[in-house]
C-alpha cells in the first residue's frame, strides 16, 4: 500500500505534492519522494522515512516546475531502502520518465525475465521499474497509443501517476483494486490516492478515476482512454481499504470510509453482542467501528487506551521487532477506567496475533475483569498479492487456528469476528469488492513466485526476511540511472 499524487499546471506543484503526501502519510511510512519538471529538466528528491523528514527547505527549492508527482512508500515488492523509494525516474533519449505506483503487479516475474533477455539493466528491486522499461521500449509519437500498449501488458493491481515532461498521466487497473481520484484547484488538476489529500490542499473533488482508465493532463486540458475490455472487467475494489488503510475522512469506491466503519461495527454488534459495562476501541482504526457497535447495543463508549500520536502505524512496519516495540510505546491503558470492568474491545483486524495478545495482556494488567474481543472484519486467512504486505499463510494466525484457539492464544474471555456476508452487506455494489484475504477467492491470478523479495538475489531465490539495518545510506537526491 502506498500513497500517490500528481499535480499539473501549478507554480507551486512541489509544495502541493508535499502537502498531499502529508495527508496520505498513513498509506506508507518507509520513504517519500517528489519529482518535478521545469520545462527543461526533471528533478527528483527522495529519502527514507516520513514525508516531513524526507524534505527540507533546500530540497524543496530544488524541485522546480509546474508539474509534479509524489509517492509515500509501504513496501510490498522489494526491501525497505532508499534505492527502492519512489518516484522511479529514468531518462530515455534525453527525456525523463517518472512513475509512482500503488499496488502490486502479479506478472512481475514474466515481465522481468522478458526485459532482462532483451538487455534491460535494473536499478531497483521494485515491480514499478518494470513499467518504465516497458515505456522506454515502446515509445512512439502518440502518447495515448504508447500508454495503452504498455499498460495492457500489466496484470494485477496498479494505480499509477506518471511525469512525462509537462504531462501528468494517471492510470488504474481494470479491476480497480486501489483508489485514485481527480481534483481541481483553479486551472490545476490533481490526482491523489484519497480525497483527504484534496481536502488538505483545498482542491475540489471531481470524480474517481474509473477502473481501466488512463488520463492525460497537460496545461488546462484533460483527456482519457480506456484499456481494452476494461468496461466489462469484473471489479475488485479492496475492501480492506475500508477496514484499515484508508483515512476515515476519505471518500473511496463511492463510499465514505467513516460511515462504512461505523456500519461494520453496528453489523458486528448485531451478529455478536456481549454483556459488558462498556465498549472501547483499540485506537485509531478501531475507533469508528466501536462507535457503531456501542450505538447498536446502547452501551456506553469509553476511552480505555490512550494512543501516543507521535508513533506511526504498527501494522505497516516491515519487521516484527519494530512492530513489537511500537505496540509498547504506542498505546497505554487507563487503569482507573478499566479496573474491575467487563469490557468489549473492538479492533479492526488480527493479522499475526502477537500485537493483539500484547494489548490484551496490558488490559489485564490494568485490571480489566472480562475482555470480550470483537473484530470488525472476518478472519484473515490468505495473503494479499495486490498491494498489502500480509505475510504468508503460516504467519497468519487465522489460517492455522480456529476462532476458539485464537481466543485461547490471546487469553480473552470471548472472541468473535464479523462474518464475510455481514461485512459485504454494509457496502454498495458488494459484488465489486475483492475479499481474497478473507475468502481465498483471488479475482486475478496470483504470481508463481510469491516472495516479496522475488527480484532480489535472482528470481529463483525465495527470500523470507531482510534486515532493515542493511539499507542504503540516505541521500538528499537519489537519482536513477538511464535506461
Amino acid at each position: 500500500m502506498c500513497g500517490i499524487i500528481g499535480v499539473s499546471n501549478n507554480k507551486e506543484a512541489a509544495q502541493i505534492a508535499f502537502l498531499g503526501l502529508y495527508a496520505l502519510q498513513h498509506r506508507g511510512e518507509e520513504a517519500a519522494g517528489i519529482s518535478t519538471y521545469d520545462g527543461r529538466n526533471v528533478h527528483i528528491i527522495k529519502n527514507s522515512g516520513l514525508v516531513a523528514d524526507a524534505f527540507d527547505e533546500h530540497s524543496m527549492r530544488e524541485l522546480k516546475g509546474q508539474s509534479a508527482i509524489g509517492h509515500c512508500r509501504y513496501s510490498t515488492t522489494g526491501s525497505s531502502n532508499v534505492k527502492n523509494a519512489q518516484p522511479f525516474l529514468a531518462t530515455h533519449k534525453n527525456k525523463g520518465i517518472a512513475v509512482a505506483h500503488n499496488g502490486n503487479l502479479t506478472n512481475t516475474e514474466i515481465l522481468y525475465k522478458k526485459l532482462e533477455e532483451e538487455g534491460a539493466i535494473f536499478q531497483t528491486t521494485i515491480d514499478s521499474e518494470i513499467i518504465v522499461h516497458l515505456l522506454a521500449r515502446s515509445r512512439n509519437g502518440d502518447m495515448k497509443k504508447w500508454f495503452l500498449d504498455v499498460l495492457t501488458q500489466l496484470q494485477g493491481a496498479f494505480s499509477l501517476v506518471f511525469l512525462v515532461e509537462d504531462t501528468i498521466v494517471g492510470a488504474r487497473d481494470p479491476q480497480g483494486f486501489r483508489p485514485l481520484c481527480l481534483g481541481q484547484i483553479d486551472d490545476s488538476y490533481i490526482l491523489a490516492s484519497e480525497t483527504c489529500a484534496l481536502d488538505l490542499i483545498h482542491a475540489k473533488f471531481i470524480r474517481e478515476i474509473e477502473p481501466g482508465e488512463i488520463v492525460f493532463i497537460k496545461d488546462k486540458t484533460i483527456e482519457s482512454v480506456f484499456l481494452p475490455d476494461s468496461k466489462s472487467a469484473k471489479r475488485a475494489h479492496c475492501i480492506f481499504e475500508y477496514v484499515y488503510f484508508a483515512r476515515p475522512d476519505s471518500e473511496i469506491f463511492d463510499n465514505n470510509v467513516y460511515n462504512i466503519r461505523k456500519a461494520l461495527g453496528a453489523q458486528l454488534a448485531k451478529e455478536h453482542p456481549a454483556a459488558a459495562d462498556f465498549v472501547m476501541a483499540i485506537p485509531d482504526s478501531g475507533n469508528y467501528a466501536a462507535i457503531g457497535y456501542s450505538n447498536q447495543l446502547g452501551l456506553p463508549l469509553e476511552v480505555g487506551i490512550i494512543r501516543n500520536h507521535y508513533i506511526g502505524r504498527t501494522f505497516i512496519q516491515p519487521t516484527q521487532f519494530l512492530r513489537d516495540f511500537r505496540v509498547r510505546v504506542k498505546l497505554n491503558p487507563i487503569r482507573s477506567v478499566l479496573n474491575g470492568k467487563r469490557i468489549i474491545v473492538v479492533e479492526d483486524s488480527i493479522v499475526r496475533g502477537t500485537t493483539a495478545r500484547s494489548r490484551v495482556q496490558e488490559l489485564r494488567s490494568a485490571g480489566a475483569k472480562e475482555i470480550h474481543l470483537r473484530i470488525s472484519c472476518p478472519p484473515i486467512k490468505s495473503p494479499c498479492f495486490y498491494g498489502i504486505d500480509f505475510p504468508n499463510k503460516k504467519e497468519l494466525i487465522a489460517s492455522n487456528k480456529s476462532v476458539k484457539e485464537i481466543a485461547d492464544f490471546l487469553k480473552v474471555d470471548s472472541l468473535e469476528y464479523l462474518s464475510l456476508e455481514g461485512m459485504l452487506s454494509v457496502v454498495k455494489n458488494s459484488k465489486d469488492f475483492c475479499h481474497a484475504c478473507f475468502s481465498g477467492q483471488y479475482p486475478v491470478a496470483v504470481p508463481r513466485n510469491k516472495s516479496k523479495y522475488l527480484l532480489e538475489g535472482g528470481l529463483n531465490t525465495k527470500h523470507e526476511a531482510r534486515n532493515p539495518s542493511q539499507r542504503e545510506p540516505n541521500g538528499k537526491q537519489y537519482k536513477n540511472s538511464n535506461i
